[in-house]
């Protein structure tokens, strides 16, 4: 009992100078508690550390490569696939198309197959095979008459191209007969012609007869290019290598004037083509 006494309330240490009893600190179960947790999740951590270590040094051969996107993959995202140990076929060798992957040897294509040719179908006996291509069918021939003397057409004689009245007469009719062609400078306008395989063309601005002699200064002298004026049905012919002179008649003779303005010009300077004479 007289220990009992002596020994002071413990929640009152200070009024009797006994110290409080430190055997057992509040909390050192809470302590423990913590610390065990640290160390199981220290633990943890260190062995997954060692598993990821050890699953990255395996062969290479074993990791998963991407395959082609499969339709049955959902939500159009590329599925990845182990292959398995037993399979001999390489990544790809399914598809069509060569793998992305490049490789380090130089590919070799190999040749495709040669298909048949048809043979061309056999002519029936005893027919023979064109020599050549069928000739164009040629230019029409025409004659040029004028407009303000309308019995009168361009004719060549001795050389020169006049505007004359064409008899009955055969030479006469073929003399006013032409072959309009393309132009020689030009193939939009026109060259003009005879039966005897001469060119209309303009020499010291006076038209003549005369033959090809293959200068680029005759095709430009024999090419004239059709305008087109207010009257219906009339044309007049301008020079390509001097614009602004156009053909006409003067005492019915044909030649290249310059351009006037007047009713007169308008007149000698229209034409009309009209269907062959000879």
């Amino acid at each position: 009992m007289a220990a009992d006494k002596s020994r002071p309330p413990q929640d009152h240490p200070w009024e009797s100078g006994w110290a409080p009893d430190t055997t057992r600190a509040p909390g050192t179960r809470r302590l423990w508690l913590a610390g065990a947790l640290a160390l199981a999740t220290i633990t943890a951590c260190v062995t997954a550390v060692t598993v990821m270590n050890s699953e990255s040094k395996e062969p290479d051969h074993r990791a998963a490569e991407p395959n082609t996107l499969s339709s049955s993959a959902p939500g159009g995202l590329i599925s990845f696939a182990t292959p398995s140990k037993g399979a001999a076929a390489k990544p790809g060798a399914d598809r069509a198309e060569p793998s992305p992957t490049p490789t380090s040897g130089t590919p070799t294509a190999s040749p495709s197959p040669k298909k048949p040719q048809p043979k061309a179908p056999k002519s029936p006996k005893g027919s023979t095979a064109p020599s050549k291509r069928p000739e164009p069918p040629a230019a029409p021939r025409i004659s040029i008459r004028a407009v303000n003397f309308p019995d009168r057409y361009w004719r060549v004689r001795d050389g020169y191209v006049r505007l004359d009245q064409i008899g009955s007469s055969s030479a006469q009719r073929e003399d006013a007969t032409f072959m309009r062609v393309a132009g020689l400078a030009d193939p939009s306008c026109y060259s003009f012609t005879t039966a005897d395989g001469r060119y209309l063309r303009h020499r010291s601005f006076v038209l003549v007869a005369d033959g090809n002699d293959g200068s680029s200064l005759f095709r430009q002298d024999a090419t004239f290019c059709p305008r087109v004026w207010s009257r219906s049905g009339t044309l007049t012919l301008e020079s390509v290598n001097y614009p602004g002179r156009f053909l006409r008649h003067r005492n019915f003779r044909l030649r290249l004037d310059p351009f006037e303005n007047s009713h007169q010009y308008y007149s000698d300077a229209s034409f009309q083509i009209v269907s062959g004479l000879g």
